[in-house]
């Protein structure tokens, strides 16, 4: 996932706004000691807006601690934020961008990680 960020518009000076590029689904993102891959993305409205956050797997293909080396797998979700901009552009590869509003408030950040934990099977929620 690449996020770039830049300035909120002057009448939401708190806001952070950012780009999320989406990555193709179902096809592996190379990255320390194995890979991930987003396997699907979701919308859904929340309070009056709407945000995305999208579903993938995270395999550890070697993962070395006390003298012993193990694989494994989770399955993770990451929230870009609220959507401002579904899928304005594309990237110099030619990949979708979104712009998005980072979710920095604590107690909204609890109340999305439990509505997706309540319909997905996942390890870990981040934000971005």
């Amino acid at each position: 996932m690449k996020v770039r960020e830049k300035s909120a518009p002057a009448k939401t000076p708190k806001a952070t706004t950012l780009e999320y590029t989406h990555l193709p689904l179902g096809k592996d993102v190379p990255a320390f000691a194995g890979y991930y891959m987003p396997e699907k993305e979701v919308r859904i409205p929340f309070h009056g807006r709407e945000i995305l956050y999208i579903i993938g797997q995270v395999v550890v293909e070697t993962a070395c601690q006390e003298m012993t080396c193990t694989p494994g797998s989770s399955y993770y979700a990451m929230v870009p934020g609220y959507i401002l901009k579904w899928q304005y552009r594309k990237n110099e590869e030619g990949l979708p961008v979104s712009e998005m509003e980072a979710i920095t408030d604590f107690k909204t950040r609890k109340e999305i990680e439990h509505l997706i934990q309540e319909r997905e099977s996942v390890t870990r929620v981040e934000f971005r």
